[in-house]
């Protein structure tokens, strides 16, 4: 045999061994959101998936971040634009469901309130109650949706100041997103966390399921996280919503992100964190926050009433103590952890 024909078989070998043993595991982090991601899953074919991932969570951010000026919904709150971009439609849709069914707890419409305590894109601290009283009318305000001939959705909304605010909904969605488009390239077997927000696929190479940890509320906002509870995922979402990151202190007082539509001040009770687990990471995100919002008593009084999901565990304040609380679905989760 000749010698360069010698050559040039045995590189081929050498690329088919290699081929051979290429790993279909791939794990890469970003940023989207203002917030860190990472996605892990196990591909036969081989595919990097980071720059296409990127750019749906770049095409996500400039539909509903609040953010970026030039987004689809900053430009609606600011009555620049009507039309919906189908995600923003999608989203607020999903958003009234979610404020009907839980009798107001979860409303989107109280970007101006958010905005006011300084919590959202806009400046603000510690509104005077005159003030409060006037935005709750305003976040009051019924929006809604119209759709014309042709099937384009514009927003509908009965007071030009009512301002929309998807923090609560929007990061959960941007999961399923992800998972969305895995699921169509018949990825099967993924774990994806957008800031702290979890949705899982199938199992890990050793045929357990991904194992994810709920947070110990931190004493404050710099405080290193610490894994509270581990729990088993396998074809669910899991979403944490809590207190103890996003807040500010005045006069000694803290004041939560959390804010409760009702009153129109941040909420004030005993619950430190929700963690809801569902079949979508954007309602599980919703039910959180609206948990977050009724406190422990009236979230286990709702779910007495409402069964929308089995999976919920809370960690409240029991004078000075960590205390929790676990559905007993939920609770069969961390039964089974080693």
């Amino acid at each position: 045999m000749p010698r360069n024909l010698l050559f040039a078989v045995s590189l081929l070998l050498l690329l088919c061994a290699s081929c051979a043993h290429r790993s279909d595991f791939f794990k890469f982090d970003g940023r989207a959101q203002g917030t860190f991601y990472s996605v892990q899953y196990f591909d036969p074919q081989h595919r990097s998936l980071q720059q296409q991932i990127d750019s749906i969570l770049l095409d996500f951010d400039r539909a509903v971040s609040l953010w970026v000026d030039s987004s689809n919904l900053s430009r609606l709150n600011r009555g620049d634009d009507s039309l919906l971009f189908p995600v923003t439609a999608e989203i607020l849709e999903k958003s009234l469901l979610v404020n009907r069914l839980t009798d107001g707890a979860f409303d989107c419409r109280v970007g101006s309130l958010v905005n006011a305590w300084g919590f959202g894109a806009k400046n603000g601290c510690y509104p005077d109650s005159a003030t409060i009283d006037s935005l709750l009318l305003v976040c009051r305000s019924a929006v809604g949706i119209r759709t014309d001939a042709s099937g384009s959705k514009f927003f509908l909304r009965d007071d030009p100041r009512t301002e929309i605010d998807f923090n609560a909904i929007a990061q959960g969605y941007s999961v399923d997103l992800v998972a969305r488009y895995l699921d169509s390239l018949g990825i099967s077997n993924y774990l994806i966390d957008i800031g702290g927000e979890v949705i899982a696929r199938g199992q890990k190479r050793d045929g357990h399921p991904w194992v994810v940890g709920i947070e110990k509320p931190a004493d404050n906002r710099h405080s290193a996280p610490v894994v509270m509870q581990a729990v088993e995922l396998s074809d669910a979402a899991l979403v944490t919503s809590g207190n103890y990151r996003k807040y500010y202190e005045k006069d000694g007082v803290r004041y939560s992100h959390t804010i409760d539509p009702a009153t129109g001040y941040p909420v004030n009770h005993s619950l430190l964190s929700v963690t809801v687990i569902d079949s979508t990471s954007w309602r599980a995100d919703a039910l959180a926050t609206a948990f977050m919002v009724m406190g422990l008593d009236s979230a286990l009084r709702f779910l007495d009433t409402h069964p929308v999901t089995p999976y919920v565990y809370f960690i409240y304040d029991d004078n000075g103590q960590y205390a929790t609380y676990a559905t007993p679905s939920f609770n069969k989760l961390i039964s089974n952890q080693d």
